[in-house]
């Protein structure tokens, strides 16, 4: 049956709300900072009830390290300096890689497979008329989700790697704090991402597809299997400067110093920044597109 989503919208981001004073506005914006960081926490401890799934994640990551740093050896013996990578670089891209695979959910683990099946049954409409944002509201618990994934799954392969491997880790703290604001924008792109795969459940009623198809595109363009500098040509230009790059390939090279210095990490963060502005204003208008006439099945 058809439900339409209209009338005044309780759902108003902080930059949409309050034209009632500078007073109002800031209290609106201080609630809004208090709710998206209670979501976030509530997205964080739930997944680390998941004590048995972590464990076989980091179990995981750590083996298919070691398949991938066996791998990236006998390469890199036959093709020194491959991609602009020594063989301790290499190896250092293999485990912080495998640091951020759950955390960016490139292989899935992430929230758009719920998102789709709560618009396939209908209880999407809750979250519509909750007084915040959907698209904020998965955002933050999404990233809540990614933190926890960062310290649950991706420290100990790290460690593990760095112990078992010459790994070639930057000394240099300045590289460290670039990395984290790399890290962020990538779970945003991530996120955006994976938002409008969620939100193409209003069309498909059935993500099973597109999520697979994603899936795949994500193992070939972030360099989870090799760095994209590796890939010649024009492919490589391609694969280069789109938005997958952004989720991995890019924070690894901002902490390896990859790039013109300390201008090539800031051309790094705008090109990520680019990505994130422009995937999460596309969500947005999907959204909008979304909610203006929602098709419901089963409910």
């Amino acid at each position: 049956m058809g439900a339409e989503a209209g009338g005044g919208d309780p759902r108003k981001t902080p930059w949409e709300a309050g034209a009632g004073g500078p007073r109002e506005a800031a209290a609106e914006a201080v609630h809004r900072v208090r709710l998206y960081a209670a979501v976030a926490s509530g997205g964080f401890r739930r997944y680390a009830t998941y004590g048995t799934a972590t464990a076989a994640g980091v179990f995981t990551n750590t083996v298919f390290g070691f398949v991938l740093a066996y791998t990236f050896i006998a390469l890199w013996d036959e093709r020194p300096h491959l991609g602009g990578y020594d063989q301790g670089q290499a190896l250092a891209f293999i485990w912080v890689s495998q640091s951020l695979l759950a955390a960016a959910a490139l292989l899935g683990g992430g929230f758009q497979e719920e998102l789709q099946e709560r618009i396939r049954t209908g209880d999407v409409a809750v979250d519509l008329y909750r007084p915040a944002d959907l698209q904020s509201w998965w955002l933050a618990a999404d990233l809540g989700r990614a933190g926890f994934q960062l310290l649950g799954r991706g420290l100990v392969p790290v460690l593990v790697g760095a112990l078992a491997f010459p790994v070639a880790l930057p000394a240099d703290p300045v590289r460290w704090l670039l990395f984290l604001p790399a890290v962020l924008l990538a779970l945003v792109v991530s996120f955006a991402v994976r938002f409008l795969l969620g939100l193409a459940a209003f069309w498909l009623m059935d993500g099973a597809g597109i999520n697979m198809v994603a899936g795949l595109v994500s193992i070939f363009c972030s360099g989870m299997l090799l760095p994209l500098s590796v890939f010649p040509g024009g492919f490589g230009d391609v694969i280069r400067v789109l938005p997958w790059a952004a989720m991995l390939q890019v924070p690894v090279d901002v902490l390896l110093g990859k790039g013109a210095g300390a201008g090539g990490a800031v051309r790094a963060l705008a090109f990520q920044a680019g990505w994130a502005l422009a995937l999460l204003g596309a969500g947005r208008l999907l959204q909008s597109a979304a909610t203006r006439k929602v098709v419901v099945q089963g409910g």
